[in-house]
C-alpha cells in the first residue's frame, strides 16, 4: 500500500528543483510568462506541511501535483501551455500559510494553488485568495465550514467563490465513523478525545452529535495538546471511564502515542479516528498498540480503483522518494482540475490566457468535470467535491487494511 516509510526532505531540495517559479510575468492580473520555448508558463502552486510532524502527507501532496503537471506538459493538454510547480512549506502552521498564501500572489504567473493539508490553515489563507481571484483546491481539508459557512449545519452559505476541494466534509466522515462504531463494531461507550484544532474539534464533534444519534453513550471527554506527547493522565481517565472505544479527533503525530498509552495504562479497546491518522507514520508511532484501531479516510482505496492504476504507476516510474500516502490522489486530481480550468480559459480566448486569467479560472473551475484518478471530479454549488465516498480502515499486519467503503447516509 502507499504507506511506505517516508524520507524527510532536505531544505536544500525544498528550495530546490521541485520548488520552481516563472519570471516575467506577461501582465498584472495573473496572465503566465514566456518559458522560452514559445510556450506560455502557468505556475500551479502547492502549499502543505513539508516538513515536521505532517510532512508524510505533505510530501506526498506535492509529488501528486508536480507529476499531474509533467503529464499534462508530456501530452501537450493545454496547446501553448507549459505547467510548473512552485511548494511552499506551511508546517501545519496558520500563521506561515497566510505567509506563503501572500507569496503565491505576488507571482503573477500562479494561477491556482493545491492545499493546504490542515483545515485551519485554509481557513487562515482563504481570503488572500479569494481578494486576488486565485483559485485554491485542497486535496484534504474537511471542515464544512471552510464552504458551507460557520453556521453551516442550520443554514449553508458559501463564503468564498475562489475555494474547492476534492476532499469530502466532516460532516458525513464524522457521521460515518459514528454508524460503523455503533452498528458495525457493536461499539455504545465512546471516550472522546480531540486537539482543539479546526480539523479535529469540528471532526470530533459530527462524530459525537450521530453517536449520541443512534443512541450511543458518551462517556467522557477531554482535550489534549498538540505540543505534549504525556497523555498519561488522560489515558486514566479513558481507563476509568468504561469507554469500550475512543474516538480521536486529530492528527497521527499525537494519536499515535495517545493510543499506545491509552493501552498501556489497561484500556485495551480500539482508538478510531479520521483521514488525519490514516498514514503508515501512525502505525510506527503507535506500535503494537494500534493493531485493531481504525480510520476513516475520504474516497475508496485508491489502489483498488481502477481509475487510479496509471496514476499509480506513473508515480512510481517517476521515482518519487517519498510515498503518495493518504491524498496523493486527491491531490493530482485538484492539479487536473485547475489544468482543466486553464484550458478552458485558454480555449474561450483564441489560445491565449486573457488579462483576467485568474478571474476566469475561479470561474471555470466551477463548471469543471472530469475522470480522476479517485473517481468523478465535479463541484458543487458550495466548491465541494460531488464525491462523497468513504472507506473504514484498520491496523492489520504492520499496515492498513480496507474495512468497508460507502457513503454516510443521514
Amino acid at each position: 500500500m502507499r504507506q511506505r516509510s517516508l524520507i524527510a526532505i532536505t531544505a536544500a531540495l525544498a528550495a530546490g528543483a521541485l520548488t520552481l517559479t516563472a519570471c516575467g510575468s506577461r501582465d498584472d492580473n495573473g496572465g503566465g510568462s514566456d518559458s522560452g520555448n514559445g510556450d506560455t508558463t502557468v505556475v500551479i502552486g502547492v502549499d502543505a506541511p513539508m516538513t515536521g510532524d505532517l510532512s508524510a502527507l505533505g510530501l506526498g501532496i506535492k509529488n501528486s501535483v508536480d507529476l499531474a503537471a509533467k503529464i499534462a506538459n508530456k501530452e501537450k493538454y493545454v496547446e501553448g501551455v507549459t505547467f510548473k510547480i512552485e511548494a511552499l512549506d506551511d508546517q501545519g502552521q496558520a500563521s506561515v500559510g497566510q505567509q506563503n498564501a501572500t507569496k503565491l500572489v505576488a507571482n503573477k504567473d500562479v494561477l491556482g494553488v493545491v492545499g493546504p493539508l490542515n483545515s485551519s490553515v485554509g481557513e487562515a489563507m482563504q481570503i488572500i485568495f479569494d481578494t486576488a481571484k486565485l483559485v485554491e483546491v485542497s486535496p484534504a481539508n474537511t471542515n464544512p465550514a471552510l464552504t458551507q459557512g460557520v453556521n453551516w449545519a442550520k443554514e449553508k452559505e458559501r463564503p468564498y467563490k475562489s475555494y474547492f476541494r476534492t476532499a469530502t466534509t466532516d460532516a458525513i466522515q464524522g457521521p460515518f465513523a459514528a454508524q460503523y462504531v455503533f452498528n458495525e463494531a457493536k461499539k455504545k461507550k465512546v471516550f472522546v478525545i480531540d486537539d482543539k484544532k479546526t480539523y479535529g474539534a469540528g471532526l470530533a464533534a459530527t462524530f459525537t452529535a450521530e453517536f449520541k444519534k443512534l443512541g450511543g453513550q458518551v462517556v467522557g471527554t477531554e482535550h489534549i495538546n498538540p505540543e505534549s506527547k504525556d497523555y498519561s493522565a488522560v489515558a486514566t481517565k479513558v481507563k476509568n471511564s468504561g469507554a469500550d472505544v475512543v474516538y480521536y479527533g486529530g492528527e497521527y503525530p499525537q494519536a499515535g502515542p495517545l493510543s499506545k498509552q491509552i493501552k498501556e495504562a489497561g484500556a485495551k479497546i480500539p482508538l478510531v479516528g479520521g483521514d488525519g491518522i490514516y498514514s503508515a507514520d501512525f502505525i510506527k508511532l503507535s506500535g503494537a498498540a494500534g493493531v485493531g484501531d481504525l480510520a476513516t479516510s475520504v474516497g475508496a482505496p485508491v489502489e483498488s480503483l481502477p481509475s487510479a492504476k496509471e496514476f499509480v504507476a506513473n508515480y512510481k516510474a517517476e521515482g518519487y522518494k517519498e510515498a503518495y500516502e493518504a491524498y496523493g490522489g486527491y491531490s493530482y486530481d485538484s492539479a487536473w482540475a485547475i489544468i482543466e480550468a486553464v484550458k478552458k480559459v485558454v480555449e474561450d480566448n483564441d489560445g491565449k490566457l486573457p488579462d483576467d486569467a485568474r478571474a476566469k479560472v475561479v470561474d471555470a473551475m466551477q463548471n469543471v468535470s472530469f475522470d480522476g484518478v479517485t473517481g468523478k471530479v465535479s463541484f458543487d454549488e458550495f466548491g465541494d467535491a460531488t464525491n462523497k465516498q468513504l472507506t473504514v480502515y484498520t491496523v492489520k499486519g504492520g499496515d492498513w487494511a480496507t474495512v468497508k467503503s460507502g457513503t454516510f447516509t443521514g
